[in-house]
């Protein structure tokens, strides 16, 4: 087994694999943000103000980069490893809230959120369950989770009270403030434990077979 401690070199087949899966996410958003153009009018803005959407953004990206670095067999700095267990976090929580919670009032046709709410946050998750080439994450660096969901929770109330758009009925203004602030809260709590989880995971080896050239 590889060391938890240090970050090994996935094999070229994985790092192939992960600039494959963020092409395909990336993909993704592009096809639904042009089939939403008709109806929604060509708004990134609102298409990105969508959790799922902007997540699946970052996460894309994290992987296509993640990816291309493997294949220049470059070591993976900090900085993405934090990046990377942010987004299996973020992923986890997208994953868990719509499909526990909200399943089925997506607009999207039923393969894209099937693909955005599943099949991603569950790549994602096995990625950084099985590959054994991220470093363990500090404890005293769970922080680094929050000011992305923040900054998008303060943005969506913010246009909610000012222009009446927001992605999620629950962050509706008109319900209150106390129920807004009771959901907020109840994402933020989803969002501590799904990082709990991912900086834990952090702790163990990889499996590594997928690791050693």
């Amino acid at each position: 087994m590889p060391s938890v401690t240090r970050a090994g070199a996935a094999r070229p087949a994985v790092s192939w694999a992960r600039l494959l899966f963020g092409a395909v996410l990336l993909a993704v958003l592009g096809y639904t943000y042009v089939l939403g153009v008709p109806s929604d009018g060509p708004n990134p803005f609102n298409f990105f103000g969508y959790f799922t959407n902007l997540t699946n953004l970052i996460t894309g990206l994290t992987f296509i980069v993640t990816g291309a670095l493997g294949r220049r067999g470059a070591v993976l700095p900090p900085t993405l490893h934090l990046l990377r267990g942010a987004a299996v976090a973020y992923m986890l929580v997208v994953g868990v809230i719509y499909n526990t919670l909200i399943p089925g009032t997506g607009t999207a046709p039923p393969w894209v959120s099937l693909i955005l709410h599943a099949i991603a946050p569950a790549v994602v998750l096995l990625d950084w369950l099985f590959v054994g080439d991220r470093r363990r994450l500090p404890w005293r660096s769970l922080w680094v989770i929050f000011p992305y969901p923040v900054i998008w929770l303060a943005v969506v109330l913010v246009r909610g009270v000012t222009d009446g758009w927001v992605p999620y009925g629950f962050l509706l203004p008109s319900h209150g403030a106390a129920y807004v602030l009771a959901h907020i809260a109840g994402l933020l709590l989803a969002l501590t434990l799904a990082g709990a989880l991912v900086w834990l995971c952090a702790r163990t080896p990889g499996a590594a077979a997928l690791t050693r050239r």
